[in-house]
């Protein structure tokens, strides 16, 4: 492997500004490794290497010319395809949007842009961000780099692979459920969450509107940070956007990088997050991390919270009928895919093709399970009880930080499982989403990084940190000690515990 894809994003934007390394070799770096890598792996959906080389010359030449430049600038960058671009296909994992192309960045890519950021392609997904494995996209599932025989976790599988393969330094992700942090867990990667309204929704294909957050994924704590200050701010295009002065995350994990900067934390751990099914390899390392915590003189405090047993239910009436509201516009008149019936048909007729033929088997699914929801006769029922529910989690969690600075919990009850196996029961991939959803619901920022693997499968395993809304830098401080005190007890950074891959994965498939 080409030693620039193995340094961090900090790393490779130090070189870049000393002028040790242009961005246009970078990002043929980058691209060498898509190349070799990811007909095994399908992290990207799309590339253009003739774009991203442009965009990295126009760095390099402004560099040369003395102008003050972004601390990232000349970094390649991965995208989820939940957000638009101008450059690349725009398809949020759907066929009904196949070669969509936007006329207009979405906020997030703008702001990436204009720091200097390298788009090197387009992130596979679940299709509309509607699964927890990347097994549901409408061109074919991709594979976790730990062992390709496995998921990545989802709905942006894509995304947690780019950075853990070494395919990219930097991605943005969408979560809406745990999106982000569910496939950073099963990747080994870093992935957050920020609090609702912190990142631009603009240009961010919607899902479940109240529930959708944009936010950053990559190997390191501080990485992932560096990311989300470009991306954060207020956009007047986003009535739900915060205008709200935002810390610096990258100075946050930079001061929480000592793990001495844990005395006096007190860290909740949810008994209702520590749900039936806890893989055993996930308990034993997360028991582990908190004992780490404890020697570091961090308090770790017991927390009830009983609403947190309806969070998942709560979650599947809301998601499904905000996504049959979001979805209507694919309609087969305004733009995308176009399916006419034999003889012509009407409007109605052809919208019908088109959706039957467009939408995947879980999109249908949740269609109709949000379509019914939201019916005259079961609003009050279930979609008005729903909500309900959901401002009792609000409630739960703010007596719970009345008592702790943080919560921690598995970010996944499990570690990767096998491709294929969940797919004659959805219910398996709604559960793995437990642990995250009620972040999701009370609109707090909530935080992945990696704490070992699981002895029975030798893969990764995630811890989750959640914080009051507004207190996301509390997260990046407190995760960079949290992986610096993982650094130290396995002598190695975990990003540099990945899988060696050459021209394909070798790590053997699990029995």
């Amino acid at each position: 492997m080409s030693e620039l894809i193995q340094l961090t994003a900090a790393d490779l934007a130090a070189k870049l500004s000393a002028g040790e390394v242009s961005s246009v070799e970078a990002t043929q770096a980058h691209l060498d490794r898509i190349a070799a890598v990811d007909g095994e792996l399908h992290a990207f959906l799309a590339t253009d290497a003739e774009a991203s080389l442009a965009a990295a010359r126009a760095i390099d030449e402004r560099r040369s010319a003395g102008e003050q430049l972004g601390e990232l600038a000349g970094v390649p960058l991965a995208i989820k395809d939940v957000l638009v671009t101008t450059d690349m296909p725009s398809t949020s994992g759907s066929k009904i949007l196949e070669g969509y192309r936007s006329p207009y960045d979405a906020t997030a890519v703008a702001k990436a842009r204009a720091a200097g950021l390298v788009n090197i392609g387009k992130t596979n997904m679940d299709e509309f961000a509607m699964g927890s494995a990347t097994e549901n996209s409408a061109y074919g599932p991709t594979h976790n780099h730990w062992d390709p025989t496995r998921v990545p976790g989802g709905s942006g599988g894509g995304s947690a692979v780019a950075v853990g393969a070494f395919e990219a330094p930097l991605a943005l992700g969408s979560d809406t459920g745990g999106s982000i942090r569910q496939p950073a867990a099963l990747t080994g990667t870093v992935g957050a969450k920020p609090t609702y309204g912190g990142v631009s929704r603009y240009g961010a294909i919607a899902l479940a509107s109240s529930l959708d957050q944009i936010g950053p994924c990559a190997r390191t704590v501080l990485d992932t940070a560096l990311l989300h200050d470009v991306v954060a701010g207020h956009d007047w295009h986003d009535s739900t956007s915060l205008d709200f002065a935002w810390p610096s995350m990258a100075a946050a994990a930079r001061s929480g990088a000592d793990p001495a900067s844990l005395r006096g934390l007190r860290v909740g751990v949810v008994k209702q997050l520590m749900i039936d099914g806890v893989q055993a390899g996930v308990k034993a390392r997360f028991d582990e991390a908190l004992a780490l915590l404890e020697a570091q003189g961090a308090e770790i405090v017991e927390i009830d919270a009983p609403h947190f047993e309806y969070a998942v239910a709560a979650y599947y009436l809301i998601l499904p009928a905000e996504a049959s509201s979001n979805l209507a516009k694919y309609d087969s008149v305004r733009f995308g895919l176009r399916v006419t019936p034999e003889g012509g048909g009407t409007v109605e007729g052809v919208m019908s093709e088109t959706r039957a033929a467009g939408f995947g088997d879980e999109v249908k699914r949740r269609i109709i399970l949000g379509t019914y929801a939201l019916s005259a006769g079961s609003y009050d029922a279930y979609y008005r009880s729903a909500q309900q529910v959901r401002t009792l989690i609000q409630r739960d969690f703010a007596a719970a930080f009345a008592q702790v600075d943080v919560i921690a919990s598995p970010t996944a009850p499990t570690t990767a499982w096998t491709l294929g196996t969940h797919g004659g029961d959805p219910m398996q991939d709604y559960l793995n989403d437990a642990t995250t959803i009620p972040a999701n619901l009370a609109g707090i920022p909530g935080l992945s990084l990696p704490i070992g693997t699981a002895s029975e499968d030798g893969l990764p395993v995630g811890l989750q940190l959640m914080a009051p809304a507004f207190e996301d830098a509390r997260l990046y401080r407190a995760g960079a000690a949290i992986e610096q005190l993982i650094a130290d007890r396995d002598a190695a950074p975990f990003w540099a515990q990945a899988p060696s891959l050459a021209g394909a994965p070798i790590r053997k498939a699990s029995a």
